[in-house]
């Protein structure tokens, strides 16, 4: 089995590709070829060196005819602009979002009108696509039945290849599932373009003795999924059959990834618990109205039973997404 993901070097990619690597299996199947699909590699990544990776370097609509040199059996597509800087720049989020998922579409679509394989194919989605329209309010918990009604252009533009994908799976060109995400936190590193990356930074900083900035009021609501609960479901969502009953993925219509609903003031008041007051007092609450609109438009309660339906459930309580952060980011130990 040929497997690509895109977006391989982001910090879902990656996490992605590691849990990959540890099964060496899809859908039953032994892994025979692992494409790492990305603008750029992170310096001295362990993946690249492994048997079964081959490493696609570039713009992704560039470098479609290298990544399908060879039938591909299954494609992770994570690679996209985040939602601030499709807000900040509209041209640079419908190329990197919309014209490259088209692109990866066509593509598949001539290798299975071709007599090829016909590719499946995992869309990371997200909650964005989601917001709040004064003729449609959002209901007080969100279903896949809610009407997606997006507030940026970020959510747009998932919902846009949504539908490419729907029809392209309708047509048989692809075997299509979309996974809509909820914001991921607590990431490591440094901090992206996305808006929402304030919920990781005002618990990563802090924990490290750094300031952070909190740039929405402490009341707002938000649906969080922690880094793993996120990979467990997009490689669920690959490995279910269709059709109905338990475990099964029904219909065509999108999974929503289970998420926590806790307001900002949770996640401090849990950094507080974890670190201590000096830690929670490093954050500063600087209002940006441009942050609290978007993040403001999303939902954050959600109605879980499509995503339990494949045996997920959400982070039990804000707690345990700091308690996995920091037990991702201890030394291992050595062996004795």
């Amino acid at each position: 089995m040929r497997v690509v993901v895109t977006g391989s070097s982001g910090f879902l990619g990656g996490r992605l590709t590691g849990a990959l690597l540890r099964t060496r299996t899809l859908r039953g199947a032994p892994i025979d070829r692992l494409v790492l699909a990305d603008r750029t590699a992170p310096p001295g990544s362990p993946a690249a060196a492994d048997r079964l990776v081959e490493v696609v370097r570039g713009d992704l609509t560039d470098r479609l005819d290298d990544v399908f040199a060879h039938p591909v059996d299954a494609v992770f597509h994570l690679a996209a602009a985040v939602s601030a800087e499709c807000e900040a720049d509209f041209d640079l989020g419908m190329r990197a979002n919309v014209d490259t998922t088209r692109a990866l579409l066509d593509a598949a679509r001539a290798q299975s009108c071709d007599g090829g394989p016909v590719p499946l194919l995992v869309f990371a989605s997200s909650i964005a696509v989601y917001g709040v329209d004064p003729a449609l309010p959002l209901p007080p918990v969100v279903s896949e039945a809610t009407p997606p009604l997006p507030r940026s252009s970020y959510g747009t533009q998932k919902l846009v290849c949504e539908h490419l994908i729907a029809d392209c799976t309708r047509r048989g060109f692809v075997d299509g599932r979309v996974a809509r995400l909820m914001t991921v936190a607590v990431r490591p590193g440094r901090p992206n373009a996305a808006a929402s990356g304030f919920l990781s930074s005002i618990v990563r900083e802090p924990l490290a003795g750094l300031p952070a900035t909190c740039p929405v009021s402490p009341d707002l609501k938000v649906a969080l999924a922690s880094p793993r609960r996120t990979v467990q479901g997009l490689l669920r969502i690959a490995e279910a059959e269709r059709g109905t009953g338990p475990g099964r993925l029904e219909g065509h219509v999108p999974v929503n990834l289970p998420g926590v609903t806790v307001s900002v003031a949770d996640l401090l008041a849990t950094v507080r618990e974890v670190a201590g007051d000096r830690a929670a007092d490093l954050v500063t609450v600087v209002p940006d109205p441009a942050v609290e609109a978007i993040v403001g438009s999303w939902p954050a309660d959600f109605d879980n039973t499509r995503a339990a339906a494949l045996g997920l459930e959400p982070d039990p309580s804000p707690l345990s997404l700091v308690q996995d952060y920091l037990a991702d980011q201890a030394p291992p130990r050595e062996n004795r």
